[in-house]
């Protein structure tokens, strides 16, 4: 019934919404929280590290940034199941009838409206310095935002904060677990995790395509469009195309000196969460190579990746922890 508050907010009132958001989920704000996550991933590989085998997807890619997300917003974190729902219910709705996607959908969205609307309303008689609270201070274009603005970022930010982050953690440890001299190579050097961040964004875009309307007549390639068609951007041949990449753009490179991808978008809208999703993704990267140096997919085992936001629902691995340091 609303836009998505900024993304469908086309500039000069963009950039008004970007400037209160921005800052709040910029490097700033977001490294200090570096032990708080760390203490996380570790508390998950804690659960399943003596089994010897886990489904990653549901043990470690789902809750690790929908734990984060509660926490960052200083939400009860018994909520997380909840959570989980709604975004699933969003994002893939699953039916594969487009009237019951869209009736899910809503009903969905009415819920979660609902849940946000009492948080603002019991973050504004006692704000701190949760992300929330900060809305109740951030001004656009020199006013206070209305509550319909906060609700509309706080559903943004689930579908935006706690699904892709988990797509990508799923692709990039399929990927590491079937080519194990990449995965070697960051267990032996774990400085070489950024890279590789990059390197798998890029490699395996989680959000393979974007919507986009045409702004003014144009000519493409002999396609004629016109104001307001309807164009589908391919992110993931974008980040595969030679011509940028060169020869190498249809491999993974740990050493690849320039890496302009378009993982997170591009232009004005580029994605918000760019900072807090490498920062979670180096983490749990680091310390998941630092406690499993070991795993693979079992064998006989195909993995089935979903449709747009590219994700692994049944992610089995196989695999050998490290040997405690103070028991070796």
């Amino acid at each position: 019934a609303r836009p998505l508050f900024p993304l469908q907010i086309d500039p000069p009132e963009h950039a008004k919404y970007r400037r209160v958001i921005d800052p709040t989920l910029g490097p700033h704000e977001i490294h200090p929280l570096d032990h708080e996550v760390r203490t996380l991933v570790n508390d998950l590989i804690d659960r399943f590290v003596d089994r010897d085998s886990v489904d990653a997807h549901a043990e470690f890619t789902v809750p690790l940034p929908c734990t984060v997300f509660l926490q960052l917003c200083r939400l009860p974190l018994e909520d997380l199941d909840q959570f989980l729902i709604w975004k699933d219910n969003i994002v893939r709705p699953g039916t594969w009838d487009p009237e019951e996607d869209a009736r899910i959908r809503r009903a969905t969205g009415a819920e979660m409206y609902a849940y946000f609307d009492a948080a603002l309303d019991a973050g504004a008689e006692s704000p701190g310095t949760d992300l929330l609270s900060r809305f109740f201070t951030a001004e656009v274009d020199g006013r206070r935002m209305s509550k319909e603005e906060m609700l509309d970022i706080c559903y943004l930010f689930i579908l935006g904060g706690l699904d892709t982050v988990t797509s990508t953690l799923d692709c990039s440890l399929a990927y590491l677990a079937a080519h194990p001299e990449h995965r070697d190579a960051l267990v032996a050097d774990l400085s070489l995790v950024p890279a590789a961040v990059e390197g798998l964004l890029r490699f395996h875009t989680p959000v393979m395509q974007i919507i986009r309307a045409v702004k003014e007549p144009v000519e493409v390639h002999g396609v004629q469009m016109q104001h307001g068609d309807t164009v589908m951007l391919m992110l993931g041949a974008a980040d595969t195309d030679p011509d940028e990449f060169g020869q190498s753009a249809s491999a993974f490179d740990l050493h690849r000196d320039v890496n302009r991808h378009l993982a997170f978008g591009g232009g004005p809208h580029r994605c918000l969460g760019s900072h807090l999703a490498r920062f979670e993704l180096k983490i749990a990267l680091e310390e998941w190579h630092r406690r499993i140096p070991e795993y693979s997919v079992p064998a006989g085992v195909e993995l089935v990746y979903s449709p747009a936001i590219r994700e692994i629902a049944e992610f089995p691995l196989e695999f050998r922890a490290a040997v405690p340091a103070a028991s070796a």
